[in-house]
């Protein structure tokens, strides 16, 4: 023990004791209050208790969870939404160089938000297939875009996606094939069936009543094959029973601007066995053109001289389902767009096969697009059946091609028959 003096010395040397002893305070801080476990001196060292850690006012707690809820309208919640998306753009387009494309104008190309839409029925990327449904912050179609938005080819795209999609019907079936769109322009059809193709055709009977069954027919109509509708046409308006054609479409009608997305809900149906075999399973009547686009791009000198047929896939078909086979010959879409000459060195990127060159195009624009009017004839011959053979025979592969080779040559007999006897490339 000490004396009382030498106590009173120490105090001064270290100072008032801790209990006195007067701490700063953090703004926002609450003062450590000694406990039964904690030594007074211990307290320097603990952490203040901040505002998110649970206090001693019950008062307020329970008012806090006992205050009413308020709802989020649609509204407020869309505004939320675009402060955060120009948030990002500001953030983005700060942290973006200079010099970068697309710096100043708010953020790279690629980083769109959702206010600027995906491409229509794309998938945005394509495979998704982007979703159809816009989200909750996209604005309504009037709301003008960027000056970058309407420079951009994407804006086009999207907003030609988004009309199409206002004027889909509900009832689309699994292939895409719109009544309602079609409807709208059977006029123009029938209008280029009677007046301005002056169609002729025989043989429809021979298309049976119902049921399934396969068309095979030459391909022609130059850079725009009009041939499937055309064909579709005449069966709709000749047949007895008023069937209705699907034809199956080349690939890279669908790489076309809008051409793909059109033919597609008129009816047409991407050409692959799948689709094919889900058609004819549902007994319907299908066309196919086995010279693909080889048929559609002959040069105008080898006008009417079939091409290879493939690898015999239509055949491979009937044979699996026993469907029947009408031969079919059109006579005419060949001089609707003669092609003279067809650049194929730069027209992979684009996805198309060839660069078509025609007495009017490209020297006129799309309007060299615009088929003649020529007069067209459509024979169809007797249906081949291939009762005879059972499923497996479409895995022998002389067959097919033998059978390929037949109906080739009944397809290429018509067309030299009604060569013969037509007169004029203008009047039949």
């Amino acid at each position: 023990m000490g004396t009382e003096h030498d106590r009173e010395r120490k105090g001064a040397v270290n100072g008032p004791p801790a209990s006195t002893r007067k701490r700063p305070e953090r703004p926002g801080s609450m003062p450590v209050v000694p406990s039964i476990d904690v030594e007074e001196e211990e307290t320097r060292y603990l952490a203040p208790i901040g505002p998110t850690e649970p206090s001693d006012d019950r008062e307020t707690q329970s008012s806090e969870a006992h205050a009413p809820v308020v709802p989020v309208t649609a509204e407020e919640l869309q505004r939320q939404i675009r402060e955060l998306e120009s948030r990002l753009k500001g953030v983005l387009a700060a942290s973006a160089p200079q010099g970068a494309s697309g710096g100043a104008a708010g953020g790279p190309e690629t980083e769109r938000s959702p206010r600027e839409g995906g491409a229509p029925g794309e998938h945005v990327g394509h495979g998704g297939h982007a979703s159809h449904l816009g989200c909750a912050s996209e604005p309504p179609l009037s709301e003008p875009g960027t000056a970058r938005d309407v420079l951009s080819t994407d804006f086009y795209l999207r907003q030609w996606g988004r009309a199409g999609l206002r004027s889909r019907s509900e009832e689309v079936d699994e292939f895409g094939f719109d009544p309602k769109y079609e409807a709208r322009y059977r006029p123009l059809f029938d209008f280029l069936y009677r007046h301005y193709f002056r169609i002729d055709l025989q043989g429809v009977e021979h298309i049976p009543p119902e049921g399934r069954c396969l068309v095979v027919s030459n391909h022609s109509g130059g850079p725009i094959p009009y041939d499937g509708l055309m064909l579709r046409a005449a069966v709709r308006r000749e047949h007895p029973a008023r069937r209705e054609l699907r034809w199956l479409a080349d690939d890279f009608v669908y790489y076309l601007p809008f051409a793909g997305t059109i033919m597609n809900r008129l009816g047409a149906v991407r050409a692959c066995q799948e689709n094919a075999e889900r058609l004819l399973a549902g007994e319907r009547l299908v066309a196919v053109f086995p010279e693909g686009a080889k048929g559609s791009g002959k040069l105008y000198k080898d006008r009417y001289q079939l091409q290879r047929f493939g690898r015999g896939g239509f055949i491979r078909l009937c044979l699996r389902t026993r469907t029947p086979l009408v031969p079919c010959a059109i006579v005419g879409a060949e001089e609707t767009n003669p092609l003279f000459y067809r650049v194929e060195h730069v027209t992979r990127a684009l996805g198309i096969p060839y660069l078509p060159i025609t007495p009017t195009f490209p020297a006129l624009g799309p309007l060299g697009l615009v088929p003649a009017p020529t007069k067209w004839k459509i024979r169809m011959a007797e249906p081949v059946r291939f009762d005879a053979y059972g499923p497996e025979a479409a895995d022998d592969q002389i067959l097919v091609r033998r059978l390929a080779e037949r109906v080739r040559a009944t397809i290429q007999g018509l067309l030299d028959e009604t060569l013969a006897t037509r007169k004029s490339i203008w009047f039949g």
